[in-house]
């Protein structure tokens, strides 16, 4: 199945909390999208992997991803090298997406990093006709991502490109409590953590209203680019 995005992310949650606006407006136009998660985000101090899977699914069917995949790297010591590579590398070949989300370059938790790096350079490399892999048991055809964008997470990174969301502001909302035990509830008995606390929650929605304010929209996303972005026509931007 060929996928138009595909979103990667170090934990499930990652994706809803940073791109989701875009992977549903753009599902609404028809395109497809899939969803890798890294890591089953067992490390995480509330929730299991259980019920993380299962919040999983269900903020998939909130965004309209056709597809969620998880890889199952180990949770807080994801590495970048030739194993984890090649594990990415087989989904990109297979799903032949036109671009690719990930992780931002550098953020609070450190798995965010390594995740960006990993999945950039997987991108790279899945390009290289003669690396060989295989998946499902048939061989590979080379494929490069046309673009890599790499979502803003934890920390205030300018963005240099902004998105708006306006008409998805909902959903986005709705993917990112899909995942009951990480965020905020006032009957939650789990320990808090600093994205369990009411303000964490409204996050979401006051820091893509933020965004929405710098391009004269009520709601968007921002990322950051591996190379300049092009239009073919000044009228392009808005």
């Amino acid at each position: 199945m060929k996928l138009d995005i595909l979103a990667f992310g170090a934990h499930p949650d990652d994706v809803e909390l940073s791109c989701s606006g875009v992977l549903a407006k753009e599902v609404s136009r028809g395109k497809k999208v899939g969803i890798v998660d890294l890591t089953q985000g067992e490390m995480g101090t509330r929730g299991s992997k259980k019920i993380r899977i299962k919040e999983a699914e269900n903020a998939a069917q909130i965004i309209g991803a056709c597809q969620r995949i998880n890889l199952q790297f180990r949770d807080a010591f994801i590495v970048n090298d030739e194993a984890h590579q090649l594990k990415i590398i087989e989904l990109i070949r297979y799903y032949q997406p036109e671009i690719v989300f990930c992780n931002a370059v550098e953020d609070r938790h450190i798995d965010h990093g390594k995740a960006s790096e990993l999945v950039s350079h997987a991108c790279f490399l899945s390009g290289l006709r003669k690396l060989a892999t295989t998946y499902n048991g048939k061989k590979q055809n080379a494929w490069r991502p046309k673009l890599v964008y790499h979502y803003i997470q934890w920390k205030d990174v300018e963005p240099d490109i902004v998105v708006d969301i306006t008409n998805f502001i909902e959903q986005k909302v709705a993917s990112v409590k899909a995942y009951e035990s990480q965020f905020y509830s006032p009957q939650s008995k789990e320990p808090n953590t600093p994205i369990s606390s009411p303000n964490f929650l409204d996050s979401v929605t006051y820091r893509a209203r933020n965004l929405g304010r710098i391009i004269g929209v009520e709601y968007a996303e921002g990322f950051t680019v591996e190379r300049y972005p092009a239009v073919d026509s000044i009228f392009d931007l808005i």
